[in-house]
């Protein structure tokens, strides 16, 4: 299959000095590549960062320019809503080692190393969640930016909510982490090793230099996305939306039938591999993996402890992906650490996707935490 990604200029800025990362190699210059909405007051004081998850990007309110639809975030971030760029002023960075502008394993590499033009691949260093959020702190200092009024993001945009807070807790007023934990489970690890398993075996992953030859590992990035996307949604979901009907027959009759939630995956799939980098998937999927908050800090609490920051936990109720109860395990540790914190459970049906969905009840808590904060900076 040919490479799909047609050639973008992405908004971004590249510092010449670069980024030291966990792994000790230095990546310079870096390029992080963002979009604002709204406009930052005179006091710089209303500034939101938004992390995105696994496969978002940096078009987060608007029309993304691979695909044409709308940002994945529409329903949420724009003017009169929740988070409203009438009132505050919203950033989200591609995160370091993605596919849609920031340095990362798709871009030429420069460590001087390869033939001139040549791509990072798998030859782009380890990264960790900590150090997207080392990148994206770089980004905010260059747009003059000391403290942010909020940190928002859900999946791995919420451990990266959580890493914010824990690293730079002066620089954030207050954090919403959303579906999501303090770390990635065994049981999500062993799901992203499927998917990476899947890229690993198909005969045009050609050892991660697909490229040379125009061409991407379609079908195990495929899968990898088919796998990943069960994840995302619950069984009374699927049931409610698919159940046991067929693709375009009214009866079982043996003959290559397709159950409608076969074609439904199908098509998450085929339209993935159009849009995102196969080792970029992998080098994120290993960042998630490799997240543990207590690492180094001793233990999640600790990470914590002394905080000024404010923080809204929320969960969903049909979310097995994230389950409630590693929210509820947070939400105690913050606690432990004496850290001002609200929580909400969300019951829905929608699985761990729901916080990209219509869900009203979570926009309206979300939306009253970010005016809360604002109230209490007199933004």
């Amino acid at each position: 299959m040919v490479a799909p990604f047609p050639q973008v200029e992405h908004q971004r800025v590249v510092l010449p000095e670069g980024l030291t990362l966990d792994c000790n190699v230095t990546i310079a210059p870096l390029a992080i590549a963002y979009r604002t909405y709204g406009r930052l007051n005179a006091a710089r004081s209303n500034a939101v960062l938004i992390c995105h998850a696994l496969t978002g990007d940096q078009y987060v309110a608007e029309t993304q320019p691979v695909t044409g639809k709308p940002g994945w975030w529409s329903n949420l971030v724009g003017p009169g809503l929740p988070v409203d760029t009438d009132r505050f002023f919203v950033i989200c960075a591609n995160v370091l080692g993605g596919c849609m502008g920031s340095t990362g394993p798709r871009e030429p590499r420069t460590d001087g190393k390869g033939a001139p033009g040549d791509l990072w691949g798998t030859d782009f260093p380890t990264v960790t969640i900590r150090d997207m959020v080392r990148a994206q702190k770089k980004l905010v200092e260059q747009l003059g930016i000391e403290r942010l009024l909020a940190v928002i993001g859900g999946s791995m945009g919420g451990m990266q909510v959580l890493e914010w807070a824990a690293e730079y807790p002066e620089a954030v007023f207050a954090a919403a982490p959303i579906a999501c934990a303090a770390h990635h489970s065994a049981q999500n690890i062993a799901f992203h090793e499927v998917g990476r398993a899947a890229i690993h075996a198909d005969p045009a992953w050609r050892g991660g230099r697909y490229w040379t030859d125009g061409t991407i590992p379609a079908q195990g990035l495929s899968v990898a996305r088919m796998v990943a996307h069960i994840t995302y949604l619950s069984e009374a979901a699927l049931t409610r939306k698919f159940g046991r009907k067929l693709q375009g027959a009214s009866a079982v009759t043996f003959l290559e039938d397709v159950f409608q939630v076969e074609s439904y995956l199908r098509h998450q799939g085929s339209t993935f591999v159009r849009r995102f980098d196969a080792n970029s998937y992998l080098t994120i999927t290993r960042a998630m993996d490799y997240f543990d908050l207590a690492n180094e800090r001793g233990s999640v609490a600790a990470a914590f402890r002394g905080t000024d920051t404010r923080f809204f936990v929320a969960s969903f109720s049909s979310d097995w992906l994230f389950p409630t109860s590693e929210s509820r395990a947070l939400v105690r540790a913050l606690n432990a650490a004496a850290a001002r914190v609200s929580f909400v459970e969300i019951t829905t049906d929608k699985g761990h996707d729901a916080f990209l969905l219509d869900e009203p009840e979570f926009h309206r808590a979300l939306g009253g935490f970010l005016s809360g904060a604002a109230r209490e900076l007199r933004v």
